[in-house]
């Protein structure tokens, strides 16, 4: 009696907890830096700011000096109200903490809807594990991490509709009303469901099965996807929001010239762990004997070929291929008896139970309590990693009331939007969609010093620059008569323009030196 007490109520935590626990914690007290790795994260906040402090969303660009003002499309405006909301309470080290909070809840996520109470808990777990590694590479302080948490339970809702006949199907408008003003991301809740939609109607069309109740099947689906459509309208900018990602994704030359829009180079590291979970994936549909069904098919074959046309689709893709994949391990385990199947199947009947006696979100929340401790106790905090970024020559532009329109890089300016803004505006910041093809063609003009380029800065009436220390630009304007360092560090060098205007600051600095630039230490 006493036995079956103790198996029932165990103090562990389930193995859904675990992941929680362990991805929140080691982000949060260890690595937390690393989601301030991308500028982008500064200007969010601002915006999201912005829009608390004027009750409306923009439809203008306020951040750089061109004029007229930009259009922009803020579609994620609903992410930056909340990420300036948490910066306003916590500062950076709380938008940290929340977006660790938010990647740990999405692993947790992840494997309940993987294993569901079904297959092998251990393959699962390992499956899992892969396709954390897999999506690392883009856990960042941005609003994509929402499309994360959502994909997750939006796939899952559709899977129960097919795969288990339990129809939630009615909440996913509600899910595309909030997904839609929250990321771009939403577009992916569309492809899932043109996945089901077009697997429906395959089965209706050549199954040897039911066709009728295939048919009833995308009947409703097609319902739900018209609500969803709906729904997504429901933002404000209309249905122009649904157009804004097809014309992010057809400028090839923006598409080209945006790192995280690359193709993976499976020469870097930060890959690794997307090419070991696909190898696995390929290898266990190759052990596996049941064939995919038609919708599982199309959803691998159009995530996978997003995920190697781009970089940013990776996270997408292991989410999607997980269940998939522990389904096909789990199946195969089953087929086979041998010494190391019996060894498998044992030890996951075990775990499954001592798993089913855990007491439910008590490790997480414990998790939460203790890191909230830290945070007001000033025991961790997190800002923009100096080494990275222009922190110090920030505060140097805004001690000295540096004047006039500034030449700077796309990743500083999302930095000194963060850090400078309103006192200072920039040439180009992260939002390179709003910017345009036309005015990214300029920039690459001159950092890549192609015809013309001096023609560019008299364009805008550039000044001064402020560029990477390490950059080429950087190099070159040491030697051009007509610009002068008033400031070098490790990061940043800060040329102007030998003119009248800056005579005093050039005089005030007259043997700045550029610093020795060591590429290696940031990744240190």
């Amino acid at each position: 009696m006493t036995s079956n007490k103790l198996r029932r109520f165990s103090p562990l935590p389930s193995i859904a907890d675990f992941l929680f626990v362990a991805i929140f914690l080691l982000i949060s007290l260890h690595r937390g830096k690393d989601l301030l790795k991308d500028g982008d994260t500064g200007y969010h906040i601002r915006a999201g700011e912005y829009i608390l402090r004027t009750m409306s969303v923009p439809t203008h660009d306020m951040f750089s000096y061109l004029s007229p003002p930009l259009p922009w499309t803020a579609h994620e405006w609903l992410s930056e109200v909340i990420m300036a909301l948490v910066h306003s309470a916590f500062g950076l080290t709380g938008i940290v903490i929340f977006f660790a909070f938010l990647i740990a809840l999405t692993i947790q996520l992840l494997f309940e809807t993987v294993h569901a109470g079904e297959g092998n808990i251990l393959v699962s777990l390992g499956v899992v594990i892969l396709a954390t590694a897999a999506s690392g590479l883009h856990w960042l302080a941005r609003p994509h991490v929402f499309s994360f948490v959502l994909m997750v339970v939006w796939y899952h809702i559709l899977c129960l509709y097919q795969y288990k006949s339990r129809n939630l199907l009615y909440t996913l408008p509600f899910i595309m009303v909030l997904w839609a003003n929250l990321h771009g991301g939403f577009m992916g809740g569309f492809i899932l469901l043109f996945v089901f939609l077009a697997g429906n109607a395959f089965d209706a069309l050549f199954s040897d099965g039911d066709r009728k109740h295939a048919l009833k099947k995308l009947k409703v689906l097609a319902l739900t996807a018209s609500l969803c459509v709906a729904g997504s309208i429901l933002n404000p900018y209309g249905y122009h929001l649904l157009l804004f990602p097809i014309k992010l994704t057809s400028s090839k030359y923006l598409i080209d010239g945006v790192c995280e829009f690359m193709s993976p180079n499976f020469h870097e590291m930060y890959v690794r762990g997307f090419e070991i979970y696909l190898l696995v994936f390929v290898a266990a549909l190759a052990w596996a004997k049941k064939k995919l069904q038609a919708q599982d098919v199309l959803s691998i074959v159009l995530f996978l070929h997003m995920s190697l046309y781009s970089a940013r689709y990776i996270p997408l893709f292991a989410i999607v291929a997980a269940r998939i994949l522990a389904q096909k391990l789990s199946e195969s385990i089953e087929e086979k008896d041998n010494a190391f199947t019996r060894f498998l199947k044992v030890r996951s009947r075990n775990i499954s139970r001592l798993d089913a006696s855990a007491v439910r979100y008590l490790w997480p929340v414990a998790s939460i309590l203790l890191v909230v401790y830290a945070l007001a106790a000033g025991r961790i905090a997190y800002g923009f990693d100096p080494k990275i970024e222009p922190v110090a020559a920030t505060e140097f532009i805004k001690r000295e009331s540096i004047a006039g329109n500034m030449f700077n890089s796309d990743e500083f300016g999302d930095y000194l939007v963060y850090a400078a803004a309103p006192a200072y505006k920039v040439f180009i910041d992260g939002r390179l969609d709003m910017y345009g093809v036309d005015h990214l063609k300029e920039y690459h003009k001159v950092t890549e010093f192609k015809q013309g380029w001096e023609d560019v800065l008299e364009k805008y009436r550039i000044t001064w620059i402020f560029f990477p220390a390490d950059a080429p630009l950087a190099r070159y304007l040491l030697l051009h008569k007509d610009w002068k360092l008033i400031y070098a560090d490790k990061v940043t060098n800060i040329f102007v323009k030998n003119i009248p205007q800056y005579r005093y600051l050039i005089e005030r600095y007259p043997a700045v030196k550029p610093a020795v630039v060591d590429n290696n230490e940031a990744e240190d």
